[in-house]
């Protein structure tokens, strides 16, 4: 089973999707005790996409929302008493797995309000009232890596607040992100803190950058290049990771108490059916990864027989000589990371407003 197999190869497989179907016994969508018990599945990503889904298919939400109204509550606070209350469910079932893996795992995201992305106080203030809300200490706490997330990364992680960073493209903006969470272990350790129970993984998307590429390589003697962008992109974020872990400056921190951030592979459901359904899993295997994974795409690797073993970090080379040429044909990867920033705080932005306008009609 290949799910067994990159687990034991050092990527902590988890699911990304959350419901309150999932934590019921006999709902619609895989239990998620099971899949924790038979798939090698060590944590849950959530976001406002699939928390909007969640809550407008499902009757369960129902009696919640009614009550909750009651109360006088309006739409956003409904929401997030109903989706802090789905994450603090979830952190429970994965106790046991946080506790075996000394809080490595075990780890279940919420985000911030996506509305938010572009301001550093407002997502500052949101993840403290996250962090709080929730109540577990496996909680991560989604902050997006918009420049202005940047040093709201670095004040939280200095608060003792473990964050997942999100809607990461590049690579120059990924060591952004990890200077950023580095800098605030600095800060804790400078003013005698604690920083063991700190953990963070890097969300560095991988799909839709072979999504947005892939179209533009029209000419028969591109068409190499498809499907390639977006692994040597992840590809030399990870040898960044092997840089920094490896340094002298981390080295200190390790000695404090300090956890790397990881880097975790999101986005890794495969947009185009010409290509293999488990590609950006499989061909994103290195030691200390996280993939999360919609469950077509989990069950899509619990069925495969292939395991090449680590793929990431002996092709390095590789990497930057697809990245150069796609540079000589005009293709910027940092222009397309721009874009595709921008795109996917608007297509967080979208759910969750369709999200209040679900949680309003209920009420009504």
């Amino acid at each position: 089973m290949s799910l067994e197999k990159i687990s034991n190869a050092g990527v902590s497989v988890w699911l990304d999707d959350l419901s309150r179907e999932r934590m019921v016994r006999g709902g619609k969508a895989s239990y998620l005790p099971q899949l924790i018990e038979n798939d090698f599945v060590v944590g849950v990503t959530t976001n406002p996409a699939i928390f909007s889904s969640a809550i407008a298919n499902s009757e369960l939400y129902r009696d919640d929302v009614a009550t909750l109204h009651s109360k006088g509550l309006n739409a956003e606070v409904i929401i997030s008493e109903l989706t802090t209350s789905d994450v603090r469910q979830a952190c429970n079932l994965f106790l046991p797995v946080f506790e075996r893996t000394n809080g490595v795992d075990g780890r279940v995201s919420i985000e911030v309000d996506p509305r938010l992305a572009r301001d550093t106080e407002g997502t500052i203030n949101q993840a403290r009232e996250l962090w709080n809300q929730v109540g577990a200490s496996n909680v991560l706490i989604k902050v997006p890596a918009t420049r202005e997330g940047l040093p709201a990364i670095r004040t939280l992680t200095a608060e003792g607040i473990s964050v997942n960073v999100t809607i990461i493209f590049s690579v120059s903006r990924y060591q952004a992100v990890l200077e950023s969470f580095i800098a605030g272990l600095e800060d804790r350790v400078a003013k005698g803190l604690s920083i063991k129970d700190i953990h963070s993984v890097a969300s560095f998307f991988i799909s839709r950058v072979d999504t947005e590429i892939d179209p533009r390589l029209k000419e028969p003697e591109h068409q190499s290049l498809r499907g390639r962008a977006a692994l040597a992109n992840a590809r030399l974020a990870y040898e960044h990771f092997m840089k920094v872990e490896s340094s002298e400056r981390w080295r200190a921190l390790a000695g404090s108490g300090g956890n790397i951030q990881r880097p975790l592979w999101a986005s890794t459901g495969v947009k185009d059916p010409n290509y293999s359904s488990t590609m950006y899993v499989l061909e994103l295997v290195a030691d200390k990864t996280v993939n999360t994974m919609p469950e077509s795409t989990l069950s899509a690797v619990s069925s495969s027989a292939d395991f090449n073993g680590d793929t990431i970090t002996g092709r390095f080379s590789e990497a930057r000589e697809t990245l150069s040429q796609l540079a000589d044909i005009g293709i910027d990867i940092e222009v397309v990371a721009e874009k595709l920033e921008s795109e996917g705080i608007d297509k967080f932005i979208k759910p969750w407003i369709e999200l209040i306008a679900v949680v309003e009609r209920a009420k009504a």
